[in-house]
């Protein structure tokens, strides 16, 4: 299949016809694989926590052409995200492959755009929300209002096949996915730079441009509504790439010779999680929505200084969660759970602790007035006055 222009894929709406959780066990377990060893980790792996990545996404004055070309000028002047990197981050060798992606943004969509440089093009599965990662794949991640529940998941393969879902929460504090949830109204280009499933040449990559509308987002989005200037949501994007070689004229994934099975795959993200686990939002990226064209100027990025207490009680919130895997219960002590040795840097840390037999929910005073609040299954949120 030789594809050396864009071309583009009509996504429309049609009945759901499945359950809203994923039917089989295979969809799942390597999120919620990842998801409890992730979480068994946590507290002995919190001070290596890598700093999440920051963009500033910038307008579009008109809307783009999704043909995976990027050669309008409002994806020349959109800047690049940093180099994707393993999703441990420096403890792992760099990827084999650069990825990088741009934002942008207008009334009705946020756009993601990627290119992914790849010798072998390589895609096999057609059906919409087959399980995607199981070829290589560009995915996307968003939370809109970084409570870390409620959260969308896109991925896609260079056929233009298309997997998207809700996560209620994450994996490790329950799941479930909602498969049967869409992207209405998705639209989706891509250009492949070589040729597709042909291990007789070199490739050179391919391109994704993802045209995702807020009326499709907002559900999950604070007030319901698209993000305003000067709003940030939690993103992050994952590359998975398999080890390949040719047999009989195709691509197989490489095997370990001592059982037999697929070499683990790799995992390659814009703001690297640590572990190996993207349902971790917590470590996703901040993109910040600016209201200036592409080209115009430049926004600066501010962090939110509520983003430290919200790690601080995360930090309370395992050690919560290891109290009871050892004790079979909350604890009703901050003392217990280590609080008296945190800090926040230019606030006065003072947790407080509501607790009962089988909930519990920690807050604590944030900056400027604000109240930062999580409880016993992960929500994390701020409350400002």
């Amino acid at each position: 299949m030789n594809i050396s222009s864009g071309f583009v894929i009509p996504l429309t709406v049609r009945p759901v016809q499945r359950p809203a959780l994923m039917p089989a066990a295979a969809r799942v377990c390597y999120g919620l694989v990842a998801g409890l060893l992730a979480l068994a980790l946590a507290p002995t792996q919190a001070a290596a926590q890598p700093v999440p990545r920051h963009y500033v996404a910038y307008r579009t004055a008109a809307p783009l052409t999704l043909d995976g070309h990027l050669d309008e000028p409002a994806w020349q002047a959109a800047p690049w995200t940093d180099a994707f990197t393993d999703i441990e981050g420096d403890r792992r060798p760099p990827p084999r492959f650069r990825t990088r992606a741009k934002m942008l943004w207008d009334d009705a969509h946020f756009y993601v755009a990627a290119i992914l440089e790849e010798p072998h093009l390589w895609a096999t599965l057609t059906e919409r929300d087959a399980v995607i990662f199981h070829d290589n794949d560009f995915e996307v991640f968003i939370d809109p209002d970084g409570d870390t529940h409620l959260y969308y998941e896109v991925e896609l393969n260079a056929l233009g096949t298309v997997w998207d879902l809700l996560l209620v929460r994450p994996y490790r504090d329950g799941g479930p996915p909602i498969d049967a949830w869409d992207v209405r109204g998705l639209g989706l280009g891509l250009h492949l730079d070589g040729t597709l499933n042909d291990p007789s040449d070199t490739d050179r990559g391919w391109t994704v441009e993802l045209a995702l509308p807020w009326e499709a987002l907002r559900e999950a989005a604070p007030g319901n509504r698209p993000p305003r200037p000067g709003e940030t949501w939690r993103v992050n994007f994952s590359r998975v790439q398999w080890h390949t070689d040719v047999a009989d004229g195709r691509y197989v994934k490489r095997t370990d010779p001592a059982t037999g099975r697929p070499l683990p795959e790799d995992n390659w993200v814009w703001s690297p999680q640590g572990v190996i686990d993207m349902h971790r939002p917590e470590r996703w990226g901040f993109v910040l929505f600016s209201d200036r064209i592409a080209g115009t100027g430049t926004t600066p990025f501010v962090p939110d200084p509520n983003e430290r207490v919200k790690d601080a009680l995360r930090h309370l919130h395992e050690a919560q969660r290891a109290h009871f895997r050892t004790h079979g219960r909350y604890a009703d002590d901050l003392a217990a759970l280590g609080a008296d040795t945190l800090r926040v840097d230019g606030l006065a840390f003072t947790p407080t602790l509501y607790v009962t037999p089988t909930l519990y929910e920690i807050t604590a005073p944030g900056f400027d007035g604000a109240t930062v609040h999580i409880r016993h299954d992960g929500r994390v949120w701020v409350e400002k006055p």
